[in-house]
């Protein structure tokens, strides 16, 4: 009769985790087939030659696995260096080999780029991950400029969108302007706290080289018209992480939702018109919609937003006025560019007053032209300051031509003579 070969192991000689290791899954299969009969553990294992303390562990694990032993790697030793010096060096393995190799490592740099890279990637989440938080009522808003092309008449302009999102609420408040610069800046928070009629506790910026002048000890250093600003309204400025703007998710979300929903295939008269239907879309869709993450309209989370009222404080006044004496052409040269004020001024000073998107012109108190500002080595010209003048671009001071020259004739006027005349000259030949 044939006999079925088997290997067995004899629990004298060896181990029973390693008899464990080399028992075929026949094996036990047939081991867990008997004790599902109901076979005792000293009888299976006496006729299947193998240690009756391995066939208690293969009834508790229940099905055959395949046990394998690790083998002990050369950089097993250097693990916990590795770990502690990895993030400090961004995980670089050329790095890493070279200084287990003064550390006693003898292995070669592919050994080290096979740790690595698993750990590397393990902690690539920290460069993208953030901590989504919410804000208390009141507490905080963020602020944000994004910027977009929109046709403005037969233009296409480049604007500015300043976005004021309130951190609980999530309403926000935008306003078009051709720049970013601090008179811009200052008039969209201004806009805002009006808008909202009060002031959150903070306000949060992604460092913005017109406020954040540097960041000396890691704080930053803002303006000091700002800080006098923010002085003035009572809220505290705060600046986040170089690099890491995505901690200011609310402002950039609404930067994109302005641009996507508001401004989607719009065309606008000119900036009144374009920042009129801001205001509209903001009270008409903005506040309106169901937020996606607070699942509340925002209009309606801003019954619950504890703003720190106005009360009767007034605008914040800020102007840079420029001195300027009117030249001869009545253009007066403001920032690169040239603005016309009525001729009648002409040798006199003046005093330009700037805001976020004019300049305004004095002259003892009274504003004598206003111009919306212009690209630079532009010439704006209104032709009512020139009435009574020839037309600008043309020479003046020439005197009138002569009126009574009596050899002077018109052009296609001809002399009217006595026939007389014409016989006298036929009979003399032509002779005079």
């Amino acid at each position: 009769m044939e006999t079925e070969e088997r290997r067995v192991i004899s629990p004298s000689r060896v181990h029973p985790s390693t008899e464990e290791t080399m028992l075929r899954a026949d094996v036990v299969q047939e081991l867990l087939a008997r004790l599902e009969r109901g076979e005792g553990v000293k009888r299976i294992a006496r006729e299947l030659g193998i240690d009756r303390r391995t066939v208690k562990r293969w009834r508790q694990r229940g099905a055959w696995r395949r046990q394998t032993r690790r083998r002990r790697r050369q950089i097993d030793p250097f693990v916990d260096f590795v770990a502690r010096r990895g993030p400090e060096v961004g995980w670089n393995c050329m790095v890493l080999h070279r200084e287990l190799r003064a550390l006693g490592f003898q292995a070669g740099y592919l050994q080290v780029q096979r740790y690595v890279q698993p750990l590397r990637a393990a902690r690539q989440w920290a460069a993208v991950a953030t901590v989504r938080f919410e804000t208390a009522p009141g507490q905080q808003a963020q602020v944000d400029f994004g910027q977009c092309r929109v046709w403005i008449g037969e233009a296409l302009e480049g604007i500015h969108l300043f976005v004021f999102t309130l951190g609980y609420s999530r309403r926000l408040w935008v306003r078009a302007y051709p720049n970013e610069r601090l008179p811009s800046l200052l008039a969209g928070h201004e806009g805002a706290f009006r808008h909202f009629g009060g002031v959150p506790l903070e306000c949060l910026y992604d460092n913005p080289h017109t406020l954040v002048l540097g960041r000396p000890d890691g704080r930053a250093l803002w303006h000091p018209v700002f800080e006098d600003f923010a002085r003035y309204y009572g809220f505290t400025p705060r600046a986040c992480r170089p690099y890491r703007a995505q901690t200011k998710g609310k402002t950039e979300s609404g930067v994109k939702y302005v641009k996507r929903n508001a401004l989607a295939g719009r065309r606008f008269g000119s900036w009144d018109g374009l920042n009129g239907w801001l205001e509209e879309w903001t009270a008409t869709v903005a506040d309106l919609r169901v937020h996606g993450t607070t699942h509340e309209r925002p209009i309606d989370r801003f019954a619950r937003e504890t703003l720190t009222p106005l009360g009767r404080r007034g605008p914040y006044r800020y102007e840079r006025i420029r001195v300027r004496q009117v030249p001869a052409d009545a253009l007066v040269a403001i920032a690169a560019a040239r603005y016309s004020v009525p001729v009648r001024y002409v040798g006199t000073t003046v005093a330009v007053h700037e805001t976020p998107t004019h300049y305004e012109i004095f002259h003892g108190g009274e504003r004598i032209a206003q111009h919306l500002k212009a690209a630079r080595h532009a010439v704006v010209m209104e032709p009512a300051h020139y009435a009574g003048l020839l037309r600008p671009g043309r020479s003046g001071g020439v005197a009138p031509p002569p009126q009574w020259d009596p050899a002077y004739r018109p052009l296609g006027q001809v002399a009217i003579r006595d026939l007389a005349l014409y016989a006298a000259l036929v009979e003399t030949g032509g002779a005079r």
